[in-house]
């Protein structure tokens, strides 16, 4: 049993409440989720560049002798924003060199997320926790996914935390269990798509971002998933331009919407959208079975 929440708001004016009103819905998950929990928060996109989120999982964080190291290898533009043992880089160099040299220079660090408009946190401890941790309440974005995690089939590690991403400005969480994740790897390592845990997520998020590769648009991957992911399920994706939805054909896990002029905002349950401004006034509704929701700002 895991918890999952999004918001994306519909007009820019909200942008600078996303932090303080999706705290609460994460912490409203805990319940769900006691032993780990997340964060992926999507703003407008770079010109140009790359976002790169990075992790300590363990240890004292020496970011200034991450900046110092990748300066001397890499002239260019780089800036470093740390925050705790997570920290944002963003650089004018191509993300994958940029990733290839951290692994090897700093093995101790961990790459959470590529892209142009994402940011992602992830750490073990409550959703409270962490979400004072590392100062959630203050983010600000367009649009955000966080998760809350009850481990049941595998270990309690950050690694081990959603969201899961894949490629640029892509993300999952989940809330159930797939039977088959094994098998999705075996279909797509031969393809030289590298995993990094066991967590059937993992599975998913790496499934659903190779099919975008090959030309599916969400919608497209999402029922390329549906005949090839088995389990119980509720997604919840995010991308640069917005939220997708979908729960399996028996919709066995939970799922709630909220929809207002101002947002649109989902969660398992509804005590985490019971503090939303104007929810008393919103549409309500739980999502159907095996039906592919998204929304965009546009």
């Amino acid at each position: 049993m895991c918890g999952i929440v999004g918001l994306l708001m519909k007009k820019p004016a909200w942008d600078e409440r996303l932090g303080e009103l999706l705290v609460p819905m994460l912490v409203g998950m805990t319940d769900r989720g006691p032993d780990s929990a997340g964060l992926a928060v999507f703003s407008t996109a770079l010109a140009s560049g790359s976002k790169i989120s990075l992790f300590y999982p363990s240890g004292q964080p020496d970011w200034q002798g991450v900046a110092d190291s990748l300066q001397q290898q890499h002239q260019g533009e780089h800036q470093l924003i740390p925050n705790g043992a997570h920290a944002v880089l963003i650089t004018s160099i191509d993300a994958q060199v940029i990733k290839n040299f951290l692994l090897a220079a700093h093995p101790q660090l961990v790459v959470l997320s590529v892209g142009s408009s994402i940011d992602l946190y992830k750490d073990i401890g409550t959703p409270a926790q962490i979400a004072e941790r590392y100062q959630f309440g203050a983010l600000t974005g367009s649009h955000a996914v966080g998760h809350t995690r009850m481990a049941t089939e595998s270990a309690v590690t950050p690694a081990h935390a959603h969201p899961f991403t894949a490629g640029r400005d892509f993300c999952v969480v989940h809330n159930g269990s797939l039977s088959n994740p094994h098998k999705v790897r075996r279909k797509l390592e031969p393809l030289g798509i590298h995993f990094e845990t066991d967590n059937d997520t993992e599975a998913a998020c790496r499934f659903l971002e190779w099919r975008m590769r090959e030309g599916d648009d969400i919608n497209a991957a999402i029922e390329q998933g549906f005949e090839e992911l088995d389990g119980f399920f509720t997604f919840l994706i995010g991308t640069g331009d917005g939220l997708a939805l979908v729960r399996d054909p028996f919709a066995c896990k939970p799922a709630i919407v909220a929809e207002t002029d101002d947002y649109v905002a989902i969660a398992s349950e509804f005590r985490s959208l019971s503090h939303l401004p104007g929810v008393k006034h919103a549409r309500l509704f739980e999502p159907q079975p095996r039906t592919i929701y998204s929304w965009s700002r546009a």
